[in-house]
């Protein structure tokens, strides 16, 4: 009864976590669905297992709303991918993983993040500033994703510390 009222009333607040392996089939979908070229189940799976790779995910109830994957080497961090449904877009989602994710990162070592961003991607680059990232760089022509003329993609970096 309390389970049933609290989906009938509850907010459906996300509830942070490590992903791991089993999280691959899931991540994979969502990521097929936010990204023009999404990457397969086996490729998650592959990334989730490297002791190098650090992956937080985001579920409301037993749904997969929103993740974020990162590579540390040699005391920095990369940001491979973060994804967040859409029904889930616009809630503080996408900050909160960031804020935790950057928090662990910066707890196993890692001293700087970067990442590459879409140009267009304004809901994303605004997340980025205002969690401190600046612009490092520009990759013109990095994003294909089947347009007229290819993206460039902005490279960010944060200092952790």
């Amino acid at each position: 009864m309390i389970g049933w009222l609290t989906r009938l009333f509850g907010r459906g607040e996300p509830v942070l976590s490590e992903a791991s392996a089993r999280d691959a089939p899931a991540i994979a979908v969502l990521h097929a669905d936010s990204f023009h070229h999404g990457w397969s189940d086996g490729e998650f799976e592959r990334l989730l297992l490297d002791r190098n790779v650090v992956a937080h995910r985001a579920i409301v109830g037993r749904t997969l709303t929103g993740f974020i994957l990162s590579r540390i080497a040699g005391g920095e961090a990369e940001i491979l991918s973060v994804a967040v449904r859409s029904a889930s877009r616009g809630r503080g989602q996408a900050r909160a993983l960031l804020n935790l994710h950057l928090r662990r990162l910066a707890g196993l070592g890692a001293t700087a993040v970067f990442l590459e961003v879409d140009e267009d991607n304004t809901p994303a680059r605004r997340l980025y500033q205002r969690a401190g990232f600046r612009e490092v760089g520009r990759r013109p022509g990095y994003y294909q994703q089947g347009r007229d003329k290819p993206a460039t993609a902005l490279v960010l970096r944060r200092d952790l510390g």
